[in-house]
């Protein structure tokens, strides 16, 4: 209690952090009152109960900040933004130019934001269609023309680049990653329902669930802090040379590699991508022909949430993508090189392609850590439900995931600035 007034005691002492938080409520309620504004032709009530009872939908409706389940005007959210920003990046380690790009600087990144916002554009329409087609699978949307979903999608396309300006006001001009932010926005708002559903246990007498999930969801933080915090040490020593009359170097040093470096990106990359079988069995079970109704009620039937197989298959996807975009991401020869023009070197360890080596023994085992517990936390949904059955909890562990890291981040940002204001008494 006494680190939490002590962090807002900081922001309050801070003119330039009372200006930041303040910039960010403001665009968090101009986000909600966009997220109020709904699209025509939608049962929004009937909609919240889907979206309630269906993992992938639960999630997607985090990413957009809360707004999917009403079907507002700004609807899918920064979703589009953050598929194009994955997509990019998986692009840069196979195109060279892009490559050459990110290290180019400020103006190199620069220039991949925009083609992050330009590739956001197709990326917007197609979720936008996906939706729509979803949404009229369960008969949510009321029949129209080719005119009526053009008009749809246009507003939802306007509204997610409308969410993506105010993301990017706020890491410019407000506390945090702007992304980040929105996302939290969307579990915030979706909190208070939460919260009375868990409460609801205890009126049905059911003290003992509702006991466990507190003490399990301050377990879940514990270990998610735990994990995010995590860092192997690598010990980096700088040679010794002469300069003058005088010698340098010489001094021992630490390099900090994260234990979780990939954040969400693998949970959000295994529900898209277990979801689409499940789509496309929606899609075969409202046609005419018998044939196909009944290949898309198995495919429903394999991708169900409820089926043991999907969880383990779930599971599984996260694990390896997380392996694999851990070492993908975290270039080992980059590295290495770096340390070796900067006359550095690992002790024991000859600098150059042995140090690269070295380096990526160490990922793949923090790595293997990592993604075992990505994947729990993914399944951590499941296991909520079988106690409680109680369907609303179930993005439970990706939004605790989220919002845990977004307050570690704006506590560091915090922390900073209290530090760079007050520089003279830590001398």
């Amino acid at each position: 209690m006494q680190k939490v007034k002590q962090f807002f005691s900081k922001i309050w002492a801070s003119d330039e952090l009372r200006r930041k938080v303040g910039f960010t409520l403001m665009i968090f309620v101009v986000a909600r009152l966009l997220a109020s504004v709904p699209l025509p032709l939608i049962d929004t009530a009937m909609l919240q109960t889907i979206f309630a009872n269906d993992e992938f939908l639960s999630l997607l409706n985090i990413v957009a900040g809360g707004t999917l389940s009403s079907f507002s005007l700004v609807a899918v959210g920064i979703s589009p933004y953050i598929t194009a920003s994955i997509v990019i990046q998986l692009l840069t380690f196979i195109w060279p130019a892009l490559k050459e790009m990110q290290k180019d600087g400020e103006k190199g990144r620069a220039q991949l934001n925009q083609y992050t916002r330009v590739l956001s554009l197709p990326v917007a329409i197609i979720q936008s269609l996906s939706m729509i087609a979803i949404l009229r699978s369960t008969g949510l949307i009321a029949e129209g023309g080719w005119q009526t979903v053009l008009i749809l999608v246009f507003f939802m396309t306007v509204g997610s680049f409308i969410m993506l300006w105010l993301s990017e006001l706020i890491g410019a001009h407000g506390i945090g990653n702007g992304t980040s932010m929105i996302m939290v926005l969307g579990i915030i708002s979706n909190f208070p329902t939460t919260l009375g559903q868990v409460w609801s246990l205890s009126d049905t007498g059911e003290w003992m669930q509702l006991i466990l999930i507190i003490v399990g969801i301050v377990a879940v933080v514990g270990v998610i802090v735990l994990m995010d915090q995590a860092v192997r040490k690598v010990v980096i020593q700088y040679a010794k040379r002469i300069q003058g009359n005088r010698q340098v170097g010489g001094q021992t040093s630490f390099f900090p590699i994260k234990l979780n470096s990939v954040g969400v990106m693998p949970i959000i990359f295994a529900v898209t991508l277990m979801s689409i079988p499940s789509f496309v069995g929606r899609a075969l079970s409202s046609l005419q022909d018998e044939t196909w109704v009944k290949v898309g009620d198995t495919l429903q039937q394999w991708f169900s949430q409820t089926n043991p197989w999907y969880m383990v298959a779930y599971f599984l996807i996260v694990f390896v993508f997380s392996y694999f975009s851990a070492l993908l991401f975290f270039d080992t020869k980059d590295i290495s090189e770096e340390l070796k023009k900067s006359g550095a070197f690992v002790p024991g360890i000859r600098p150059g392609g042995k140090t690269a080596a070295y380096l990526e023994t160490i990922v793949k085992r923090l790595t293997f850590v990592d993604g075992i517990f990505l994947g729990a936390i993914a399944i951590l949904p499941f296991v909520l439900q079988r106690m409680t059955g109680m369907s609303n909890l179930a993005i439970g562990g990706t939004s605790l995931l989220i919002a845990v890291s977004v307050v570690l981040e704006v506590n560091k940002i915090v922390e900073g600035t209290a530090v760079e204001q007050n520089y003279d008494q830590y001398l």
